[in-house]
């Protein structure tokens, strides 16, 4: 017996992650608030709302947060190898998911950029937070319907 492998739903639509569909890269610049699904040590998902960025020159996805938050210390707790994580957009019947594997850096250029990113994006600054870090998603996948 042969068995299919699994498809999309209909209506999803699969990416590429470096050079996306013009309308899926429009939405992921719009101002909108997504949630990061991290897993905590003993494997139940942590789902929380966050403002993230799309990078789709870098693959990358970033998220700043402060260093102590349960996200950050999820991500760090699944070690060297990153955790696998998602983030995902709605708005209606658009969304945008994006997939990877999560790694927290304290480095101030990553984080200044992270910082950056997400003034253009959501067109404020965020306040000064010296234990701010960033959480860099090391882009998998990317689904979404327009």
């Amino acid at each position: 017996m042969t068995t299919k492998s699994p498809r999309a739903p209909r209506g999803t639509h699969s990416q590429d992650l470096a050079v996306p569909d013009p309308e899926y890269l429009a939405f992921w610049r719009e101002r909108h608030l997504s949630t990061l699904t991290t897993l905590r040590p003993d494997g139940t998902p942590h789902v929380v709302p966050v403002g993230v960025t799309y990078d789709p020159g870098a693959r990358l996805a970033r998220v700043i947060t402060d260093g102590a938050s349960s996200k950050a210390r999820n991500v760090l707790a699944a070690g060297p190898q990153g955790a696998p994580v998602a983030v995902c957009q709605v708005d209606g019947r658009r969304w945008a998911t994006l997939e990877g594997r999560a790694f927290v850096h304290d480095d101030p250029e990553r984080v200044a950029e992270a910082v950056r990113r997400y003034a253009e994006r959501y067109e404020r600054t965020p306040s000064s937070n010296p234990t701010r870090v960033v959480i860099e998603i090391e882009l998998t996948r990317a689904l979404g319907r327009g």
